[in-house]
């Protein structure tokens, strides 16, 4: 269940759009020790390093006059910047063409409006990790070993190397997953731990939209390949000088055909005697599939060759075929699942409905919690700035001068003394 919580905390944080989406090569922010302190003007969480240029408390001319950087919201004591906006904007406005051809000038505008939002919320989560002592560090190196082998990089120097390579700075390549994981951590144990779905709401969700689930017959396979290891012949230029320098195809022999066969029934009595189909597959195939554990993924009735479809849609999920000769050598397949057409049983999509039913509780619950937060913090807007998620119950900061501050230290200091 913990599982299914964290990719619907994916889900939400993609469908809310909660969280502005971080572009390779955009920066993730300055950890906090390295913000200027001074009238809570610390760099905020997803700001480049180095693209402040040294950020003022306040729109801070240089000699010039020119305006260094201007801020539009502090979030407690860290700020949003116009540039960090304007980049949100930008790669909204890339995010939708991607993801709406149709029509992505409208689907910008309707999202448009919540730019600030979403940096509103990042910070505030962010701030709410630091609350929970959670720091991601632990995770941010799994992440970023996982990143190396998924790269097949030797070590982590390799992986900052090539990320220097693409442009990326790796300081703020790290911080950027950082943020991710506080964030989606945050949200875990503040309010998707707090969700649950009852049978009954399993029950009445698979009743309500039995005709959305009806699918045709299709079974997923796996291999185990065993190909002939074959000699390329030599050239005819190697014999006939005169010949054409194309080279033959290889042929496999019988010896080599013989030794594959024998391969492919031994792989196959092993895995009849207990041992793993994908760990064979990884160690032992020579399909394209082995790093896969040997999958192939889905097939419905007229996409396999005749023959094996006849074989493959007799089986039930988990059974194996025998030893199958094929023009690449000699073949096992799993049927891995096996999905007749119709309406499947609740039991086989239940899963995906209860993905269903967490995404639609998650929504609300998450908007919710950031009102909260945005109630219970300090926020100021520069005029013209609207956060869309704003609470009507947050309260205003109210800054008073030095003069009038020591003014009422002074008043009420008379008044004890009896002076008025």
């Amino acid at each position: 269940m913990k599982k299914l919580r964290l990719i619907l905390i994916s889900l939400v944080l993609i469908a809310l759009a909660s969280l502005p989406t971080l572009a390779a090569g955009q920066a993730a922010g300055q950890p906090e020790a390295a913000q200027p302190a001074a009238q809570s003007s610390a760099s905020p969480a997803g700001q480049p390093a180095g693209q402040l240029a040294s950020a003022q408390p306040a729109a801070a001319p240089q000699p010039s006059g020119q305006v260094v950087e201007e801020i539009i919201t502090r979030v407690n004591n860290q700020i949003i910047t116009r540039s960090e906006f304007e980049r949100s904007k930008d790669q909204l406005r890339d995010e939708v063409k991607q993801q709406d051809t149709k029509d992505p000038d409208k689907a910008f505008t309707d999202r448009e409006k919540d730019v600030l939002r979403d940096l509103v919320d990042q910070q505030l989560l962010l701030d709410k990790g630091k609350d929970l002592e959670i720091t991601g560090d632990t995770e941010l190196v799994k992440q970023l070993d996982q990143m190396r082998k998924d790269m097949k990089l030797d070590s982590l120097e390799d992986l900052e190397k090539e990320a220097t390579k693409q442009g990326v700075s790796w300081e703020d390549f790290k911080q950027n997953m950082r943020n991710q994981i506080i964030t989606r951590k945050v949200i875990g144990e503040e309010v998707s731990s707090h969700l649950s779905v009852t049978k009954e709401e399993e029950q009445k969700f698979y009743d309500e939209h039995k005709s959305e689930m009806e699918q045709p017959e299709f079974i997923r396979l796996s291999e185990i390949l065993v190909a002939p290891k074959v000699a390329a012949p030599p050239t005819p230029a190697a014999t006939d000088p005169g010949a054409s320098a194309a080279a033959t195809p290889p042929v496999a022999d019988e010896a080599a055909l013989s030794a594959a066969e024998a391969k492919a029934k031994d792989l196959l009595k092993q895995i009849h005697d207990g041992a793993s189909f994908e760990d064979i597959a990884k160690k032992n195939s020579d399909g394209p599939s082995a790093a896969d554990g040997g999958v192939l993924g889905m097939f419905k009735r007229g996409q396999l060759a005749k023959e094996l479809e006849d074989r493959t849609f007799a089986m039930k999920s988990g059974e194996l075929t025998d030893v199958i000769r094929t023009k690449q050598g000699y073949v096992i397949l799993k049927v891995d699942d096996h999905q007749m057409a119709g309406i499947p049983p609740l039991k086989d999509v239940l899963p995906k409905i209860q993905d269903a039913l967490y995404y639609e509780k998650m929504q609300p619950a998450l908007r919710a919690y950031l009102t909260k937060l945005r109630e219970d913090a300090y926020i100021k807007y520069a005029p013209g700035f609207v956060d869309s998620g704003a609470s009507a119950n947050q309260t205003q900061p109210i800054e008073t001068s030095d003069k009038e501050t020591d003014a009422k230290k002074l008043k009420k200091k008379h008044k004890k003394l009896g002076f008025l």
